[in-house]
């Protein structure tokens, strides 16, 4: 594991301080190079729980991740460049009685005050936030930090696929993590099980590609699009996302399935 690969992953070639300003820079970097994907639960692989699995697969392979694999590789390079970084456990739940503990993986880093960090949340913020409450402009996004009791509460911008997460200041160690994360991996109730998804930001949009429906938003609006075959749907991940899957001989059915089944939910559903 060499941090001067993971720079070159990430377009970095800025100097390494350990001030707000480099951590933005990162943050942003790892977003704008890396896509948030979980295409290996469809492939029948299984994703490895620990930091050289991470550096291999996203760094070497040229791949994406989900939360554990982004955040837990960025925490990584964050620490190997002088950072003082805490995984904390995120919850992604309709209420604080939802049993969602654990199944986001979240950072914070210590500077001259606290900041929330997150490359692993696919369509979250794109450059860190301070921990404080309060709305924030990104962009053509918005993002806002609540908190409840112990519990803060991460809220995303209206487009996003999770409206909101929420996470104590617990400090917690990798390994805490991997049973959550097996389980989501394997269980047939589990969203990730169910759909496909591959989300990257660009210079000036956020797109996504969810199942077979793509999506662009950006300033000026949302454009989505079918894709509706496997040489279509290769072409907009080498195009739009800068990944090559390989053979999707088997991949792409199970997509398209899933969508026209989406797509029969939808029909169904009372005007």
């Amino acid at each position: 594991m060499e941090l001067e690969k993971y720079l070159q992953r990430i377009n970095y070639h800025d100097a390494l301080k350990t001030d707000v300003e480099t951590l933005k820079k990162l943050h942003r970097a790892h977003l704008l190079a890396i896509p948030y994907e979980n295409f290996d639960i469809h492939l029948g692989r299984r994703i490895e729980h620990d930091e050289q699995a991470f550096y291999n697969k996203l760094v070497l392979q040229r791949r994406g991740g989900w939360c554990y694999e982004m955040n837990g590789l960025f925490a990584w390079a964050l620490r190997q460049a002088g950072f003082k970084v805490h995984l904390l456990s995120g919850s992604v739940r309709n209420s604080l009685n939802d049993d969602g503990e654990g199944n986001h993986l979240t950072l914070l880093v210590e500077l001259e005050r606290p900041y929330l960090v997150d490359v692993g949340f696919g369509d979250g913020f794109l450059e860190p936030l301070p921990l404080e409450e309060g709305e924030f402009e990104q962009g053509f996004l918005s993002f806002r930090l609540t908190r409840e009791g112990e519990y803060w509460i991460c809220h995303n911008h209206p487009h996003g696929g999770a409206k909101r997460y929420d996470f104590t200041l617990k400090p917690r160690r990798l390994e805490e993590f991997a049973a959550r994360s097996h389980e989501l991996q394997t269980s047939p109730t589990s969203g990730f099980v169910r759909t496909a998804v591959c989300q990257h930001y660009t210079s000036d949009s956020l797109i996504i590609l969810r199942g077979a429906l793509f999506k662009s938003v950006s300033a000026a609006g949302v454009e989505e699009k079918t894709v509706t075959s496997e040489a279509e749907f290769k072409q907009v991940l080498k195009e739009h996302f800068k990944l090559d899957l390989g053979d999707t001989a088997e991949l792409w059915p199970k997509i398209w399935e899933r969508h026209q089944e989406w797509l029969r939910q939808q029909q169904s559903q009372p005007i």
